[in-house]
């Protein structure tokens, strides 16, 4: 897992692949965060409003910009502009526990949670 940032996704995806099957492990599971890992949080204002504040975060997610996170230029930038208290780390650790898979609307984020789910389910 990892941010793509401005590069180029699909040329990002294949190097870590190659890097994967080079150390041996070439059933792992390889997503990029289009294009920042803030995005999965924009895609669940009420998680971020539950985690770190403001509360009433929860209205702006039926904004037009919201609709699609993964397609803001700089989530990181755009977060900390709905959430001034947001800090990386700390940040990120609490709105991950509040994230909720079936509401949020982070394309790069139901991508990576469908491709957990089949890893585990092929692990049973």
């Amino acid at each position: 897992m990892r941010d793509q940032d401005s590069g180029d996704c699909k040329a990002i995806k294949s190097r870590l692949v190659a890097t994967c099957c080079a150390a041996g492990q070439p059933s792992a599971l390889v997503r990029i965060a289009c294009r920042e890992l803030e995005s999965f949080y924009l895609g669940d204002l009420a998680a971020v409003g539950r985690a770190i504040g403001p509360r009433n975060l929860a209205k702006q997610d039926r904004s037009a910009k919201y609709r699609e996170p993964d397609r803001l230029p700089n989530a990181a930038q755009e977060l900390k502009r709905l959430a001034p208290t947001y800090q990386k780390v700390a940040g990120s650790r609490a709105i991950g526990r509040e994230l909720n898979p079936s509401t949020n609307r982070s394309r790069s984020f139901n991508v990576l949670i469908t491709g957990i789910q089949c890893l585990a389910g092929a692990e049973r």
